[in-house]
C-alpha cells in the first residue's frame, strides 16, 4: 500500500496555477485551429522506462480541472514500480481537455515519478540495515509538499516540511550564540515546548562529545562524516539520540554509510537531482 497521501485541495491550487501559466491569455490556438476540440479522443499514459510511479492525483486534475467530463483511470497506484511500456493510467474526453491538460499532466507525472524512482533505488541499496532514506528542505520553491509526496511514494521518510517543525541547530545559530554548543542548546531548551524537537548538526566528534555532556539533543545530524567517524558517533550516542548521517551522500555511497549503524540517511539528492522518469501520453 502507498504511504504517500496529500488531500485534493492541496493539488488543486498548484495544478490550476500550471494550468493558467500554460494557457495563457489564448489558451490551446493549436487544437482549436483544428476545429476538432470537442471529438472525443481516447489516450494512454505508458512508462517508456522502468521506474517508480508519483503524481497519479495531480495528473487526474490536470484533465478534470478543464472539464470535469473528462474520465482518467489509474492502472497502477503511485508507489507501484512499472516497466518499460507498462500502461500507467488511461484518459478519455473532448480533445480540448486531453490536449490542453497534456504537458502539465506529464511534467508533473514524471517529474514527481524521478523522484519516487530514485527514491526507492536507494532505498533497496540499504535493504537489511536499520538506516531510512530521508529527503530535506532542498526542495523547488512551491514543489516542497509534492516533492516529499514523491519521496514517500519511493518508499522513503520525510525530514521536516517547514522551519517550524522542529529546532534544527547548524552551524550558524551556534556561531550566533558565540560558537558555544552548550549555550546555543541550553538558548532552545528554554524556547521549545514539550513536543518540540531539538536537532544538533556536529561536524566533529569532538562537537558531540561536549554536547552528550550537557545533556544531548533529540538527534543529531552527523554532517559530512567518514564511515569510521559515523560508526564511532553511533556508539558515543548509544541509542540516546537519533544519529542522522547528512552530506553528500549519493548512490554510490549509501550501503557503506548506512551499514555503520545509523538511523537516517538524509539526501538533498533526491530533491536537487531529479532526472524525470520517461512517461508518453499518445492517443489510443
Amino acid at each position: 500500500m502507498n504511504a504517500a497521501y496529500l488531500p485534493p485541495i492541496m493539488w488543486e491550487p498548484m495544478v490550476r496555477g500550471a494550468l493558467l501559466e500554460d494557457f495563457g491569455t489564448g489558451g490551446d490556438v493549436t487544437t482549436e485551429a483544428l476545429g476538432q476540440s470537442d471529438v472525443i479522443l481516447r489516450a494512454v499514459f505508458r512508462a517508456r522506462k522502468t521506474g517508480v510511479i508519483a503524481g497519479l492525483p495531480g495528473a487526474a486534475l490536470a484533465f478534470s480541472l478543464l472539464d470535469p467530463s473528462v474520465q482518467f483511470d489509474t492502472v497502477v497506484e503511485d508507489g507501484r514500480q512499472v516497466e518499460e511500456g507498462e500502461t500507467v493510467a488511461t484518459v478519455s474526453g473532448p480533445a480540448r481537455a486531453i490536449l490542453g491538460g497534456e504537458r502539465v499532466a506529464l511534467n508533473l507525472l514524471c517529474h514527481l515519478s524521478g523522484i519516487a524512482s530514485t527514491t526507492r533505488f536507494i532505498v533497496d541499496a540499504i535493504q537489511g540495515t536499520k538506516a531510512r532514506v530521508c529527503c530535506t528542505r532542498k526542495t523547488l520553491p512551491g514543489l516542497r509538499a509534492f516533492q516529499k509526496y514523491a519521496v514517500l511514494a519511493g518508499g522513503g521518510s520525510n525530514h521536516r516540511y517547514r522551519l517550524d517543525d522542529a529546532i534544527l541547530i547548524k552551524d550558524n545559530h551556534i556561531a550566533l550564540c558565540g560558537g558555544s554548543i552548550t549555550a546555543t542548546l541550553d538558548a532552545a531548551r528554554k524556547r521549545a515546548g514539550h513536543l518540540m524537537k531539538i536537532e544538533l548538526e556536529v561536524d566533529t566528534l569532538e562537537q558531540l562529545e561536549t554536547a552528550l555532556k550537557h545533556g544531548g539533543a533529540d538527534a543529531f545530524l552527523l554532517d559530512n562524516m567518514s564511515p569510521d567517524q559515523l560508526r564511532k558517533a553511533v556508539e558515543m550516542i548509544d541509542g540516546k539520540a537519533i544519529a542522522e548521517a547528512s552530506g553528500g551522500i549519493r548512490p554510490e555511497t549509501a550501503r557503506i554509510i548506512a551499514e555503520t549503524g545509523v538511523d537516517i540517511l538524509s539526501l538533498g539528492w533526491l530533491t536537487q537531482t531529479v532526472t524525470a522518469l520517461d512517461i508518453g501520453l499518445d492517443a489510443a
